[in-house]
């Protein structure tokens, strides 16, 4: 008998001792860190994020310090004298404060994005189970400035919009710990006992915009939004040789420190929309999510492929009189009496359609999708902004006699102005694809480059000696055609101009646009202006052209070498 009751507590003893290994070797680890978490409070310091320069290191996007509010129910001696100062010093309701001062809870957040000022002020009360952490807010200098472009931050700190969220794994940085400890009760220790894990900063982004260049632009799409009474007013203003953009400008733009308060035109919307659709709609980047009819602008991409096929030669001739027939369709030009006998360079600087039409036709469907594919018109650019629409346009199959003569003057499929500008770009460089972009490299906390940002770039999709025709031909346009209240004094400038009407024709909408670039003989800047909707004259030379000419008084002078 007592054989069996030695047998019994033995293997009680070796249970004992199993669990006990099981415990210290195999958990180990486990309670260990359990037994930490017991012991210790941990508290995130957050990185802060990267900054935004343009291209001459100005700060267009960085970080303002605030700091968050939090209680600590256990340490808390004199509740109503917490309450009374949070609700004096956060201008909150004492209801809510209440609430979260005396929830049982580890830390319990009373506001987060707290100004300095007000953060330092509740540190100096001296209360105790208050907790005051600084903290990083996004901060944009420039208010409103390229804010399509640039984006927002939400309350985590990470990119939601535009560059922010495009460049998010350069900007943000890498959190640091606090790690206080604590008695068996929760109740944190002596603060000099404290470990800290420090926070290392994001990288910053250095981008191609020139913030003298983007404050241009916007002063003339503003005072253009407001003269012709117009939807919305687009600038692009670019590199053509190698696709950096210097500016973009979609106005109205929205001030990017308060990126939740709709501007006046969303705030008197009366369609019934919700807000978050209107602030969707107050966020779009119409250079890059928006589709369009380009119009005449796109007869030069017509031009170049009939050129590249040898199928017109500048002093081909052609005769207007005012129409053409297609099939069964009358298509009439813009000067309804016609042109009458022109040569090709002179059709092109009347942006006359029945030259275009009968251009098209001679290019062929086949042909002429394949110069659109070439001049990177059927697919995204792959610019470094998210959100990039593409084209829309008929199946090849689908194209007829009539759907071509359309499409040759820039009628009956949509492209995004960026696509348009980047097709162009290639015309006038040379005959080179660029992709279009902000970012230029990325640099750490001492201005030392980790990475330069590489774009793809396709070699010759069209020869340079129709390159040099194009540049002649649309120096001519400007000089002498459509374009001519673009001229600049002291500078040779290529252009084409475009009013197309909008969808539903009946509605008899208009946008008016025009392309230039300078010097037209070796082109270093290219732009794009666009106005939606324009009220009285509509014409895309009239009402563009004399933007484009102030555009470039100010700018050629700057940019120009």
């Amino acid at each position: 008998m007592m054989l069996i009751y030695v047998c019994i507590i033995y293997i009680m003893m070796l249970g004992v001792f199993g669990k006990l290994v099981y415990i210290m070797v195999v958990k180990g680890e486990y309670y260990s860190q359990k037994a930490l978490d017991v012991q210790e409070r941990e508290r995130r310091i957050k990185a802060a994020r990267g900054k935004i320069l343009d291209r001459n290191n100005n700060v267009i996007a960085s970080n303002k310090t605030v700091c968050t509010v939090s209680v600590i129910h256990r340490q808390i001696r004199d509740t109503d004298a917490v309450i009374k100062m949070l609700c004096e010093e956060l201008d909150l309701e004492e209801k809510e404060v209440r609430k979260k001062v005396e929830k049982v809870s580890v830390r319990e957040k009373i506001k987060s994005n707290v100004d300095k000022e007000i953060g330092d002020k509740i540190r100096s009360y001296d209360f105790d189970g208050v907790k005051v952490d600084e903290d990083y807010k996004r901060y944009y200098p420039y208010s409103s400035m390229a804010s399509k472009v640039l984006g927002f931050t939400g309350a985590d700190n990470q990119g939601i919009v535009g560059l922010e969220v495009k460049y998010d794994k350069y900007l943000q940085g890498r959190d640091g710990l606090i790690l206080t400890p604590t008695d068996s009760r929760g109740i944190e220790l002596d603060t000099a006992l404290e470990e800290r894990v420090e926070p290392v900063p994001g990288y910053n982004l250095v981008t191609g915009i020139d913030i003298n260049i983007q404050k241009y632009c916007e002063q003339i799409a503003y005072n253009a939004l407001g003269a012709k009474q117009a939807n919305y007013v687009s600038v692009i203003v670019m590199n053509p040789r190698n696709g950096e953009i210097m500016a973009m400008v979609n106005a109205p733009e929205f001030d990017l420190n308060n990126p939740y308060s709709l501007t006046e035109e969303f705030s008197n919307d009366t369609s019934g929309k919700s807000k978050q659709d209107l602030l969707n709609n107050m966020w779009r980047n119409q250079c890059i999510n928006d589709t369009y009819e380009p119009g005449s602008t796109f007869k030069i991409v017509t031009a170049t492929a009939a050129l590249s096929e040898n199928l017109v030669s500048l002093d081909s001739t052609f005769n207007c009189p005012g129409f053409v027939v297609v099939d069964d369709r009358r298509i009439r030009c813009h000067k309804t009496t016609g042109h009458g006998s022109q040569d090709f360079v002179h059709g092109t600087m009347n942006s006359c359609n029945p030259v275009f039409v009968n251009v098209g036709l001679r290019v062929g469907v086949k042909k002429f999708y394949n110069y659109m594919d070439k001049l990177g018109l059927l697919k995204t650019t792959g610019i470094d902004l998210p959100g990039e629409a593409g084209t829309i346009i008929h199946k090849q199959k689908n194209v007829g006699n009539v759907e071509l003569a359309t499409m040759s003057f820039g009628q009956s499929f949509q492209i995004t102005p960026v696509q348009f500008l980047t097709a162009a770009s290639a015309i006038v460089n040379g005959g080179n694809l660029v992709t279009p972009h902000f970012g230029v490299e990325i640099r750490n906390e001492n201005n030392e480059t980790v990475k330069k940002l590489k774009y793809n770039e396709k070699k010759n999709v069209i020869s340079k000696d129709v390159s040099e025709k194009m540049k002649y031909i649309l120096e001519k346009v400007v000089a002498e055609g459509t374009g001519n209240k673009a001229q600049v004094e002291g500078y040779r400038i290529g252009g084409k101009t475009a009013t197309s009407q909008k969808l539903p024709r009946s509605a008899r909408k208009y946008i008016a646009s025009f392309m230039a670039f300078a010097p037209a003989n070796d082109p270093q800047v290219i732009a794009m202006i666009i106005v939606d909707e324009p009220q009285g004259v509509y014409y895309g030379g009239t009402v563009v052209g004399p933007l484009m000419k102030q555009l470039y008084e100010n700018i050629l002078p700057y940019v120009v070498k």
